[in-house]
């Protein structure tokens, strides 16, 4: 049975605002549902609709078997059977922790005997026992927002509903609190239904999320299904940062309008949904995930290092140690090359991911590598990095190991499907051709880096990896 349902739900304010726009909803017994979109989105307005605080213009609200709103229904918030925990705790100051935790219970006349005894129990779950005698003000913020959870649990409501609960305390006391109150739902089976602006806390906390725009659900799932399958742009954009480029696509892959953006067939990923066709290509939008973006660190190459340590040598020592450094790259480059057309001629699909510099334009500090904003040829990129830790102003040399289309129809949808796998094939073939740009590039000198690095392949299979690049 359902805990809540909404049935074609809609809400328009006197302005004409639609705040909610046909909204169907069924919340499971015991779910965890948490609800994330942009200021604006429709949210807090189908958290309000589902308390009691603002009625639906058009469709029907229910709990458990009893319609609340609709159909000439409207019943009022505290006849709701629910619990409400807001962002600024709502503790009244004048009366001391137990009366602020049994006033549900004195409103439903609940005789005191019962009532001392739930609020003893209610305390002791959010791990304030023996508090009843306190004062407000002697609290913590982490410890005033327990009395709230403790006031929203004492009368055993059928559903919780959390507004922004948990924003207003500060971090380490916010994550502790989180992982207290999932545990505590769980145990107790309730229905949450918990309204956020923080991303991390609805994936971390919900069974599903649902992420709202213009009053509308645009995608309700797991977590998982939110992070690895956005449905659209909006989605991966929203909640996972993502790059949205526009481009066309065709049986060789994605190529970005007016940058020399490529990815292959074989690292896509698409989403058909009837995109228009422009001149034999179709046009589209690629969504590119912060983590599938590789970065390396391009590093000086040795041959530039050699005057130090030969002052003391001979100019004739030191030109045959160049002739023999220069002899020695245009071997491997060679080798590379040759091993790179081998590994390509066994795999005719291969189709390596380009490389090109970019310039680190914002870099924040993260426990497993950097956040990065880079600039590729005017494309603000975002990255996520595991292990590396450019500086901005640094340049890194970039590749794409995925990317996700959306707005191809049936018929080029249907090719690029076709190649489309997940990333990673012929990693050897890959790494062959990215020692063969490497190697050319730091026999080139460095008026050739830049071109040397644009044909220098990553195999997506690597995109976890932290090795440095080296060019002249």
């Amino acid at each position: 049975m359902a805990s809540v349902t909404l049935d074609s739900v809609s809400v328009r304010f006197p302005s004409g605002t639609v705040g909610l726009d046909g909204i169907d909803l069924a919340l499971r017994d015991g779910e965890f549902l948490a609800l994330v979109g942009p200021s604006g989105s429709g949210k807090t307005t189908l958290l309000r609709t589902i308390a009691g605080f603002q009625a639906p213009t058009a469709g029907r609200v229910s709990i458990g078997e009893r319609v609340v709103a609709g159909e000439g229904a409207g019943v009022p918030p505290e006849a709701r059977e629910l619990g409400m925990v807001f962002q600024q705790h709502a503790v009244w100051p004048h009366w001391n922790v137990g009366r602020n935790v049994d006033y549900p219970l004195r409103r439903a006349r609940v005789p005191k005997p019962e009532r001392i005894r739930r609020v003893e129990e209610a305390l002791e779950m959010v791990g304030l026992a023996g508090y009843a005698k306190r004062n407000p003000a002697t609290l913590s913020g982490g410890q005033r927002q327990r009395v709230a959870i403790a006031r929203a649990l004492v009368g055993r409501p059928r559903v919780l509903l959390l507004d922004e609960a948990l924003s207003a305390l500060d971090e380490p006391l916010r994550d502790s609190l989180r992982l207290e109150l999932h545990t505590l739902t769980r145990e107790l089976g309730l229905t949450v239904v918990h309204v956020t602006h923080d991303r991390s806390e609805a994936l971390a906390l919900a069974d599903r999320v649902a992420v709202l725009d213009g009053g509308r659900f645009q995608q309700l799932g797991t977590p998982e299904e939110l992070v690895t399958r956005p449905a659209s742009p909006f989605i991966a954009k929203f909640l996972s940062d993502a790059t949205i480029v526009g481009g066309t696509v065709e049986e060789a892959g994605f190529a970005a309008d007016a940058h020399p953006l490529h990815v292959g067939t074989d690292r896509l990923v698409v989403h058909q949904s009837g995109g228009a066709e422009a001149g034999g290509y179709e046009a589209v939008q690629a969504a590119i995930l912060p983590g599938d973006v590789v970065v390396r660190i391009v590093e000086p190459a040795a041959g530039g290092a050699g005057g130090a340590g030969g002052a003391g040598a001979g100019a004739g020592a030191g030109a045959g140690a160049r002739a023999g450094a220069a002899a020695a790259a245009a071997a491997d480059a060679a080798a590379a090359a040759d091993a790179a057309a081998a590994a390509t001629a066994a795999d005719t699909n291969l189709r390596a991911a380009p490389a090109a510099f970019a310039t680190v334009r914002s870099a924040l500090f993260t426990p497993e590598g950097s956040d990065l904003v880079l600039d590729w040829a005017g494309l603000r990129l975002r990255a996520r990095t595991h292990g590396v830790r450019p500086k901005v102003g640094d340049q890194v040399a970039v590749s794409i190991a995925k990317a996700r289309i959306y707005g191809a129809g049936a018929g080029a949808g249907a090719g690029v499907a076709g190649a489309a796998v997940a990333a990673g094939a012929a990693p050897a073939a890959a790494a062959a051709a990215a020692a063969a740009a490497a190697a050319v590039g730091a026999g080139a000198g460095a008026g050739a880096a830049p071109a040397a690095l644009s044909v220098l392949a990553v195999s997506a299979s690597e995109a976890s990896g932290s090795q440095s690049v080296s060019a002249a």
